[in-house]
């Protein structure tokens, strides 16, 4: 019994199969002829009409392709003249900064030096006390020094200096912008500590002229100086 259904099943299975394959060549067979068919006017000139505007089309693309293309190069030269002029405003800010800075507008605060200029020991074979006394010129000299070297910022006793700021000496004392400083005379500058230090410090140079004079020159670096704007009462 089971070998006859076994049997059938299969003969069921290969009837299955050549109606398959005859449905398919059926198919290709009628697919043939109709590719084989003429083609009318009215299809020929459908077939060219739909050729013409997809070249039409076609075209159309490489147009815009041209002008995107165009479009992106212009937002390029636009990019690059913002960049230019957005570096232009920078600097300009910077140099306002740094002119603000100069004038003594706004605080500051950096790394620098402190150089401490202190009235020579007294000596009673020198008759002449002002010859081992600060003076003003020995103040400027050290200033000079400090704007040569790249200080950005300078103070005398605290005192910030201006593009305006003037130095005298009245004795024992000096005088700047209108106001009275005993010594010793501590004048701190900000900027690089390295540089200025080494400017100050050159054989023959600034220190070495105090020194000649009997000045008592001291000099540190500093890492952090802090001025306040001009006309700030602490």
């Amino acid at each position: 019994m089971k070998k006859k259904v076994k049997t059938r099943g299969v003969v069921l299975a290969i009837v299955f199969l050549v109606l398959g394959f005859m449905v398919a060549y059926s198919f290709r067979v009628t697919q043939g002829e109709k590719s084989n068919q003429p083609i009318t006017d009215r299809q020929w000139e459908q077939n060219l009409r739909l050729r013409d505007e997809l070249n039409e089309q076609k075209e159309r693309n490489r147009d815009l392709q041209k002008e995107l293309n165009e479009k992106q190069e212009m937002v390029r030269d636009y990019e690059s003249q913002l960049a230019d002029e957005a570096q232009v405003y920078f600097n300009l800010a910077e140099d306002a900064e740094k002119y603000r800075m100069f004038l003594g507008k706004v605080k500051v605060k950096g790394e620098g030096v402190k150089v401490t200029l202190s009235d020579g020991e007294y000596n009673p074979d020198e008759p002449n006390i002002n010859n081992y006394l600060v003076h003003e010129h020995h103040v400027y000299k050290v200033i000079t020094e400090l704007y040569i070297s790249g200080a950005a910022a300078v103070a005398i006793n605290g005192h910030r200096l201006t593009h305006n700021s003037y130095i005298l000496c009245d004795g024992p004392v000096i005088t700047v912008d209108g106001q009275q400083y005993p010594a010793p005379f501590e004048i701190t500058a900000i900027g690089d500590p390295k540089v200025l230090s080494s400017a100050l410090n050159i054989t023959g140079g600034v220190k070495d002229q105090l020194v000649n004079d009997q000045i008592i020159f001291s000099l540190q670096e500093e890492n952090k100086i802090v001025m306040d704007p001009v006309n700030v009462k602490k």
